[in-house]
């Protein structure tokens, strides 16, 4: 399979120095470069790449603000020069980072990673923008930084004008509205129970009757969760209970 790969990068030298490593890789096709988050977005929005190479440090916004702007995230190779901004890195769930200048056979165990992932992947017709439970989204929530699988989310509630994700014994909160997010879920695995919540149904562990009608969901995580009235109806004739 050929490999679609960006390059988001603000030094035009280091941006030649991942062309020349690219030229090793036949099964990977760069479609696209931009020097700035903003030029970086656009390309990513148009291209839907399958791959990213990142740089971290970047004048006016830095390569985290792009993934914070990215409703889902490719499979991403930060790029950087310090090593701190390297480590950092790790906390995001990152594919790989790789310090400048970057070495050949080191450049080469990150793509073969890359591969590996894609091979995986099961092929399936998807539509178009729609996240599936393999997608990636990013999440900062103060200095806090996560990038997270659609599938490894338990639920979403309303906080506000935000959203609370829940996963692992994480609870970051993202700077989206709840009917965003839902706009784009996987409906095969995801679930309105109420007006302020979104469950993941592979999450769930127990499904008890509870008062009025409704339902109560215990969550694989320990959270209980309240199905309304309603949506309890749909809930039983989905989960054929």
């Amino acid at each position: 399979m050929k490999i679609r790969a960006v390059i988001v990068e603000d030094s035009r030298l280091a941006r030649n120095e991942l062309k020349e490593l690219l030229k090793n890789h036949d099964d990977i096709t760069l479609i696209g470069e931009a020097e700035n988050v903003d030029l970086g977005f656009n390309l990513i929005q148009k291209e839907q790449p399958d791959l990213l190479f990142l740089d971290i440090n970047m004048p006016e916004k830095d390569g985290f603000e792009l993934l914070e702007m990215l409703d889902e995230v490719p499979i991403t190779i930060f790029t950087t020069a310090f090593d701190e901004y390297a480590i950092k890195s790790f906390e995001y769930n990152a594919l790989d980072y790789l310090l400048k200048p970057i070495n050949a056979k080191r450049f080469a165990l990150a793509i073969d990673k890359v591969k590996s992932i894609l091979n995986e992947e099961e092929t399936t017709s998807e539509v178009k923008n729609q996240l599936t439970e393999k997608s990636q989204i990013f999440i900062k929530d103060g200095e806090q930084c996560w990038l997270v699988k659609i599938g490894s989310i338990s639920h979403f509630e309303i906080v506000g004008n935000y959203t609370r994700v829940h996963f692992e014994d994480h609870k970051p909160l993202l700077y989206k509205s709840l009917n965003q997010i839902e706009e784009k879920l996987p409906e095969q695995s995801f679930f309105r129970v109420n007006r302020q919540q979104i469950v993941n149904i592979n999450h769930i562990q127990n499904v008890v009757p509870w008062f009025n009608g409704k339902l109560k969901l215990t969550m694989l995580n320990g959270c209980e969760v309240e199905v309304s009235r309603r949506q309890s109806y749909l809930f039983k004739d989905r989960m054929s209970i």
